[in-house]
């Protein structure tokens, strides 16, 4: 169990510090390390083959498995510096193969795959739905890999490739065990279309993203909710389905993650002034004006339900009038060289977790126990 501090900073405060240091560290090790080279091997030789690429996980490891399945299934326009031949042809990227789809692991019990590759996230490689996937999967014929802190786990055992990221979350509230798998996905992804990841520049994007006063300033603001619902779409889904976790586990508030149009379709009638609507924008797809005026439409119905709203933005400012978000805004930073889903993914880690931490400050509580300083709550987890 984590030590039982009473104020901060906690566990998770320092974990948050330390992750752009630990990502420049991470993306070094990466580069050198020939596990990473195998699996951008299986993953070129499943894509000529035609066969299904499946990343799996439970809980945060899920999300990052979904960010890793976004970032494989996209060219990636400019994650770093250019260190091969071409920008990568149609056999140098996931794109036109079968694209990479993200199956929570108790899922895949029901129908492993039984060609193709199977990537396992698993912080500690102890979640015995994922170690089960992974022995389902290589019993029906489908090649392994995992992407986990180390290589003496359970789940390492059950893998035939295994990326270790090497540093371990000292909370229970993950947020290393979320940043690291992506980092190991924005070089996988790179590799595949024969550029690198410039890792100064990385760390300085999650340097920028620390704003630890916009974090604080609008978890005052949502402190006493009763439930939040987290919008967003493609990658930003991604991470909003992370913050609403992390607003659960840390700062104990119901919290619940809708695609962006989802929300629109009914679910409104559930939402009373004490709901506080989060939207994700950063379009790291680069659709444009869609995402962007759906947003506007979903902030507008919150503030006439008298919902409090608040945004983590990567877009231009003006893309969401000031007065749609009154709980607040935090901003995704942009560095010259990093672009697209991978860069959106990695550059909205820190800020969400900062808001998750920052509320369970605000509401009183420690996020480093996930409740189970609750004998009830310890109790449940024993299931």
């Amino acid at each position: 169990m984590p030590d039982r501090r009473s104020d901060p900073p906690f566990l998770m405060t320092e974990m948050i510090e330390a992750e752009p240091a630990l990502a420049e560290r991470l993306v070094a090790r990466l580069e050198r390390d020939v596990r990473v080279a195998q699996l951008v091997t299986a993953l070129r030789h499943t894509a000529e083959a035609g066969l299904p690429v499946v990343t799996t996980g439970e809980g945060t490891s899920l999300h990052a498995a979904m960010g890793l399945a976004a970032i494989l299934a996209t060219p990636p326009p400019a994650i770093g510096q250019h260190i091969g031949p071409g920008r990568g042809e149609a056999g140098d990227t996931l794109v036109g193969a079968c694209l990479p789809r993200a199956v929570e692991a108790f899922e895949l019990l029901a129908l492993p795959p039984r060609n193709g590759l199977l990537i396992a996230v698993s912080h500690e490689g102890g979640t015995q739905a994922t170690i089960e996937a992974l022995e389902a999967a290589a019993r029906c014929g489908a090649a392994t890999a995992l992407i986990s802190v180390g290589t003496g786990s359970p789940a390492a055992v059950a893998a035939r490739t295994v990326v270790a990221t090497g540093e371990q979350d000292r909370s229970w509230c993950h947020t290393v065990g979320y940043l690291s798998p992506l980092v190991v996905a924005a070089v996988v992804g790179a590799r595949l279309s024969h550029t690198g990841v410039d890792a100064v520049a990385l760390r300085h994007l999650l340097e920028m993203g620390s704003a630890a006063d916009q974090a604080g300033a609008a978890a005052d603001a949502l402190a006493d909710a009763d439930r939040v619902l987290v919008l967003g779409s493609g990658i930003d889904y991604v991470s909003a389905r992370e913050l609403a976790l992390k607003l659960e586990e840390g700062a104990r508030l119901p919290a619940v993650a809708h695609p962006l149009e989802t929300v629109r379709h009914g679910h409104w009638a559930g939402v009373t002034d004490r709901t506080a609507v989060i939207v994700i924008l950063t379009d790291a797809e680069g659709r444009g004006e869609p995402p962007r005026h759906t947003s506007r439409a979903v902030l507008r119905a919150a503030a006439a339900l008298g919902a409090r709203a608040a945004a983590i933005i990567g877009v231009e400012d003006d893309a969401l009038p000031r007065d749609l978000t009154p709980a607040g805004r935090l901003r995704i930073p942009r560095v010259r060289g990093l672009e697209g889903v991978a860069a959106a993914a990695l550059a909205t880690a820190i800020p969400l977790q900062l808001l998750a931490e920052r509320l369970a400050r605000a509401r009183g509580l420690n996020p480093d126990l996930i409740g189970r300083d609750d004998p009830r709550q310890a109790a449940a987890a024993r299931f």
